[in-house]
């Protein structure tokens, strides 16, 4: 109990000193739990809309996938006599047939696309009575004939549609206008997705292609009837007329239906969990630095409590104890952040276009619990060392001044250890880069990261010294004898410089391997475009390319050829015997110049004759298949063709990597017309001397289809540049977390430092150091050691950046790059994070009492 007394009275009186410590764990537990509450408050929200919209039990066709994008863009149908059958099924209440599809694009008059931005799908199908579960009309009245339509109210306010507005609705079958007469709300929330309804003759008509087919039935089951139950009876009363349907609970149709957004939702998780565990990674250092920093400052105290009879083990536990005060603290606070920072998530997605309701928000009791006990556990695991320490403290320290004596022994093995992992992490680090394959070079690299940056952590107050004299030599020594007394503070206690640079070096690691990576991409995809890519134009959009629109392509002006894509699902068997499922490329023979492809062997032009194809050197390898062997092909929905290898292309490239060509001609006869997918793109190349005229003729061409894109090489390189741009901004943003942790630690290791030299502050002061000159010399410190930990962190980044290009090169992409404009930058702008986090400890110095700090003990 005595133990306990004296740890919360040390707490309490030392909770100044600790603040900076509790913020660190604040925020890396409020990440943890933010993330926690705010995945499943977005899988509660999927959950409660797949378990409302879904019948009771769902009869559909048993090629039907998950996401309704079926090969040739129109979806799996069941026969209209397929809902009398169901609806005649024992315990059926009543059937109805549903038709609904996510291969469509829904446009206002003035060409604007209705459908979400954040990739949420658009849903076009007939209103029935299962719809009532989850919507109600609360303006006009259901879609009555083809010229009407009917809107979900989200959309509607989204993009401001009113009553009696035109939308023309895009679908592999064709174009066609309807006027808003209805507007429909959804009674829970809707994540996203704009929905829009027809009359089902119409949905039928236009998005099947014909009438009297629906997508899938809705089975109500009759009073006292399981969902098992009548699914059974549905099965009975279905598969002897018809073989090809799948019949599921309302549980297994949900299940299947979230599985997808299950797997999406986990990505984000756990992403978002890693760069908290980088956050906690570097809060351990500011957490080290602060116990160390208390237990040195109290030595004398500790050596007076030796000197009375505390035992070794009491004083360790004194120090853990009030780390536990500390981690409960931080964690209960942080768990309370955490759900606001959940809430602040949802309303930046909701802006963003996903629908996200506070209703639904939702706080398991596993969160709170695994943010205490992380919390907890992490901050009394990262005051182990400094307790220890405390532990040592003889009471023979109770008649020195404050501060331990270093541990020469101690060094020496820390230097050995450190040297020893670096070692061993720049030997993987090495291996992974001479990899033969990109996945067993994968698992090199990590084992390279994680062994160098413990190695450099471990030795990093051996390279204090050096480092900060380098950096002081070019920066502190103008300043005079100011320069020299903040470079001798920095270098009093490398072990305390070392854990304050280190994680400030851990976030900036990562930064510049991500830069490097970045910027080596597309450096690498802007070569292999300059180097492969024959055509003018691309065209692509978020919907495969619907005929009309490519009849709007191929009636272009100024254009000497235009290729059509696509690709088709089939089973390979080579001539091992092995077969495989996989997607095969058939195209216009043009697109032999429009992507240039080397070749091992054969002839690419070839390929695209009569019954032949290629194979990617890859898959040739694997299955021995030479120019010449015949190869099986089972097109999906078609016949098997027997086609002949007349080509092997080289999969040394990033573009096109495994792809099997063969003619569109070739694939139409071994699939019918209507399965025959659409373009996933088209290639275009201009006339000589036409291309500005053809390029903005292209466009024009593809004013009435805004969900196609028309690029030119020059956008495409830009897009591909924006893209990742985006993807690494996102990534920075939550590295910044981890940043804003490390900054803390300099603040705190400067507060507390400021506290630990108060009687050497005075006595400076007092033979005539001005208070400028003293806040300068405060922040000139702030600034080496951030530079010093930018330095390292800069270093292993790039290292890491390089060896992960080294994989990539494997994939094609082999163009190393390192954005020396961003390294610099950051090196830069960790001098200001110096100087703003010596901003606060620098006045507070400043404002110290000289004789009230000579006269400290």
């Amino acid at each position: 109990m005595t133990v306990f007394k004296t740890s919360r009275r040390n707490f309490f009186a030392h909770k100044g000193r600790m603040a900076l410590s509790a913020v660190a764990v604040l925020l890396s537990v409020a990440f943890v739990c933010g993330t926690l509450v705010f995945t499943d408050t977005m899988n509660t929200t999927f959950d409660k809309l797949f378990a409302t919209t879904s019948p009771d039990v769902t009869v559909s066709p048993k090629g039907a996938e998950a996401d309704d994008t079926p090969q040739n863009g129109k979806p799996e149908s069941l026969p209209a006599s397929a809902v009398e059958r169901a609806g005649k099924a024992e315990g059926a209440k009543s059937a109805e047939g549903a038709v609904s599809s996510m291969n469509v694009t829904v446009v206002n008059s003035d060409n604007k696309n209705m459908g979400s931005s954040t990739g949420a799908p658009t849903i076009a199908g007939n209103w029935t009575k299962n719809d009532l579960r989850s919507m109600e009309i609360t303006s006009g009245h259901a879609p009555r004939g083809p010229t009407e339509v009917m809107v979900d109210a989200d959309t509607a306010d989204k993009h401001r549609l009113k009553m009696g507005d035109e939308l023309r609705t895009i679908a592999v079958t064709g174009d066609f206008k309807a006027k808003i007469v209805g507007i429909a709300t959804f009674k829970i929330t809707n994540p996203g997705a704009a929905v829009v309804y027809f009359d089902t003759a119409t949905a039928q008509r236009e998005l099947l292609g014909s009438t009297g087919r629906f997508t899938h039935v809705n089975v109500t089951a009759a009073a006292g009837v399981t969902d098992a139950q009548l699914k059974r009876n549905v099965s009975a009363q279905l598969t002897a007329a018809d073989g090809t349907i799948k019949v599921q609970t309302q549980k297994e149709y949900s299940d299947e239906s979230r599985e997808g957004i299950g797997e999406f939702m986990n990505v984000i998780k756990y992403a978002m969990l890693g760069f908290a565990g980088i956050a906690f990674l570097v809060g351990i250092f500011l957490i080290i630095n602060t116990f160390s920093m208390l237990v040195a400052q109290r030595t004398r105290e500790i050596g007076l409590m030796r000197a009375i009879g505390s035992s070794r083990k009491q004083v360790n536990r004194s120090v853990l104890i009030e780390a536990l005060f500390l981690g409960i603290v931080g964690s209960i606070l942080g768990v309370a952040a955490g759900v606001g920072i959940a809430v602040g998530l949802m309303k930046l997605m909701s802006m963003a276009g996903m629908n996200l309701s506070t209703a639904d928000l939702t706080v398991k009791t596993a969160t709170p619990v695994i943010g205490l006990v992380l919390g907890v556990v992490v901050t009394v695991l990262a005051a182990y060392l400094p307790a220890r320490r405390a532990g040592k403290v003889s009471p023979m320290a109770a008649l020195r001044d404050a501060g331990t004596p270093a541990d020469g022994k101690a060094g020496w093995i820390r230097g050995v250890i450190g040297l020893l992992l670096t070692g061993a992490g720049g030997a993987a680090l090495f291996t992974a880069a001479g990899a033969d394959k990109a996945s067993d070079g994968a698992s090199m690299l990590g084992i390279g990261v994680v062994l160098s940056l413990i190695g450099f952590v471990i030795i990093g107050p051996l390279l204090a010294g050096g480092v900060v004299r380098f950096l002081s030599a070019f920066l502190l020594r103008g300043f005079g004898p100011v320069g020299r007394l903040a470079e001798r503070n920095a270098l009093r206690n490398p072990r305390r410089t070392g854990a304050t640079g280190a994680a400030l070096m851990i976030g900036l690691a990562l930064v510049a391997c991500l830069s490097v990576v970045g910027s080596s991409m597309v450096a690498s995809a802007t070569e292999e475009l300059d180097k492969s890519v024959g055509t003018d134009f691309i065209v692509q959009g978020n919907q495969r390319i619907v005929p009309q629109a490519q009849k709007a392509i191929e009636d272009t002006p100024g254009l000497e050829h235009v290729t059509s894509y696509k690709i088709v699902e089939a089973k390979l068997t080579s001539p091992d015997g092995k077969t495989e499922d996989s997607d095969v490329t058939a195209a216009d023979p043009t697109y032999a110049s429009d992507l240039r492809r080397e070749t091992v062997s054969g002839d690419l032009a070839a390929a695209y004759g009569k019954n032949a194809m290629s194979v990617g050197s890859l898959y040739a390898d694997k299955h021995g298949v030479k120019v010449g062997d015949t190869m099986t092909v089972a097109f999906k929905g078609g016949q098997s063709a027997k086609l002949k290898v007349a080509a092997i292309t080289n999969d040394d490239t990033a573009l096109d990597k495994g792809s099997r060509y063969l003619n569109i001609t070739t694939l139409e006869q071994y699939l019918p017309a209507d399965k025959m997918p659409p373009n996933d793109m088209m290639f275009a190349t201009a006339k000589d001397g036409q291309e500005k005229t053809a390029y903005a003729s292209l466009k024009k061409s593809l004013d009435a289809y805004p969900q196609y894109q028309v690029r030119d090489q020059t956008d495409y390189k830009q897009e591909l540049k924006d893209q990742i741009g985006q993807l690494l901004n996102m990534v920075y943003g939550l590295l910044a977390l981890a940043i804003i942790v490390a900054v803390l630690g300099v603040v705190n290791t400067l507060a507390l430092s400021v506290v630990e030299r108060t009687r050497e502050i005075g006595l400076m002061r007092a033979i005539g150091l001005s208070r400028r000159q003293l806040r300068r010399m405060i922040r000139l410190e702030s600034v080496v050691i951030a530079l010093f930990g930018a330095l390292l962190g800069l270093g292993l980044g790039m290292g890491w950046g390089a060896t992960a290009q080294k994989l990539l090169a494997l994939e094609g992409l082999k163009v190393l790059d390192i954005p020396w404009p961003t390294i610099i930058g950051v090196f830069i702008g960790s001098a200001f994070v110096g100087l703003f986090a010596a901003l606060v400890p620098a006045f507070r110095a400043g404002r110290m009492n000289v004789l009230n700090a000579i006269a400290t003990d």
